[in-house]
C-alpha cells in the first residue's frame, strides 16, 4: 500500500465533496467509525461535547460510518447524516460510509490500522466506535476500544493540543 504519511490520503464527506486529510494538518485528530443503530451510536454525544470543548484548540472528531459490524448502518449517507444531526446534535465532520476492514477497507483505515495495532497486534477494526488518535503532525498515537467512552479519551486529546 505505502501512504508515507496520513495527509496523503482523500477521503469524502457524507455530502459526497472529496476532501485531502492535508485539510487536518497541524490539527489534533479523533478518527472514529460510526453506526447509528449500535449500543455504542449514545458515544455521538460525548464525541460531539469533545468537539464543542477543544475544536477551539485544534481537535477535528472525523466519524466515519461503516455496515461492516451486524448491519448496523444500512441507512444511505443522507440518512445518516440526519441521523446524527436531529438525534445527537452532531456538527463535526461526517464523512460518507467506508469500509475499514477487508480487500475494499479504506486506505486511511489501512494507514489506521497498521500505525495502531489493535489487541495482540490485530490490525483489524473489532467493532463500531473504535477511535483512532492522531497527533498534529499526522502520527497515529493511539487505538481505543468501542468500549472507550469518548470523555476517557480527553486527558489523551488534551496532552497533544
Amino acid at each position: 500500500m505505502g501512504v508515507a504519511s496520513i495527509y496523503d490520503i482523500e477521503v469524502q464527506d457524507i455530502k459526497g465533496q472529496s476532501h485531502a486529510m492535508s485539510e487536518f494538518e497541524g490539527k489534533v485528530m479523533l478518527i472514529v467509525n460510526t453506526a447509528s443503530k449500535c449500543g455504542f451510536t449514545p458515544q455521538f454525544e460525548g464525541l460531539q461535547q469533545l468537539h464543542d470543548a477543544l475544536a477551539d484548540q485544534g481537535l477535528v472528531v472525523l466519524g466515519f460510518p461503516c455496515n461492516q459490524f451486524r448491519n448496523q448502518d444500512p441507512a444511505d449517507n443522507d440518512a445518516i447524516s440526519q441521523f446524527c444531526s436531529l438525534n445527537y446534535g452532531v456538527d463535526f465532520p461526517m464523512m460518507a460510509k467506508i469500509d475499514v476492514n477487508g480487500p475494499d477497507a479504506h486506505p486511511l483505515y489501512q494507514f489506521l490500522k497498521s500505525e495502531a495495532k489493535g489487541l495482540l497486534g490485530s490490525e483489524q477494526v473489532k467493532w463500531n466506535f473504535t477511535k483512532f488518535l492522531v497527533d498534529r503532525k499526522g502520527r497515529v498515537v493511539n487505538r481505543y476500544a468501542p468500549t472507550t467512552k469518548p470523555d476517557a479519551i480527553r486527558q489523551d486529546i488534551e496532552k497533544l493540543l
